[in-house]
């Protein structure tokens, strides 16, 4: 988990075409290590090495809000908030879910849990460091930039930049989720045969 949380950290400060970071990519397979420990070690172990992953990305945050770039602090304290605030809740809502169909067919629970988290940390991450509702957190933080009004995703009606980072993000995310499914099931069919 906490090698997945400090390359995400570092992965999104660099741009895969125009919605998207790299970070889009690896960070969700933080949903994938969190399934895998509540099916292989339960929902106890998940939620700690939930915990793990939420402190170093704190770490992470704090320390990007002390570099500073070509256009500020390579890290914004909105950012930071919103980065830690959308991973605690979506990851411990991941295990929830995860939890509460466990049962099931060995696909329902990651499936339903990720699709569920993921939704959520993009919901949570990109209000919080983007949308205006959100000045308050950090008054100082000027996102004016994400607010500019384009074409959704460039082709569809027009919404604030910060809507279409989303948008890919979320996209990204319910692909990697169904792509996911095939090692989780390789890995923890190992594990629980080593167990």
């Amino acid at each position: 988990m906490a090698a997945i949380v400090v390359a995400s950290n570092i992965l999104v400060q660099f741009l895969y075409g125009q919605w998207l970071t790299y970070g889009a990519f690896t960070y969700p397979l933080a949903f994938l290590v969190t399934d895998v420990m509540n099916r292989v070690y339960g929902a106890s172990a998940a939620r700690r090495v939930v915990l793990v992953g939420f402190v170093v990305g704190l770490v992470c945050s704090l320390i990007g809000t002390q570099i500073m770039g070509e256009f500020g602090p390579l890290v914004t304290i909105r950012i930071a908030i919103g980065s830690a605030v959308a991973f605690l809740v979506a990851q411990l809502i991941d295990v929830s879910v995860f939890s509460a169909l466990k049962s099931g067919a060995w696909w329902r629970a990651p499936l339903a849990s990720t699709l569920i988290g993921s939704t959520l940390d993009t919901a949570i991450f990109f209000s919080i460091a983007f949308s205006a509702m959100f000045t308050f957190v950090h008054p100082a933080t000027d996102v004016s930039w994400a607010a500019e009004t384009l074409p959704l995703l460039g082709a569809g009606p027009l919404a604030p930049l910060w809507v279409s980072l989303a948008v890919a993000d979320w996209m990204v995310k319910l692909g990697i989720a169904l792509l996911a499914l095939v090692p989780f099931r390789l890995i923890t069919a190992r594990l629980m045969q080593a167990a």
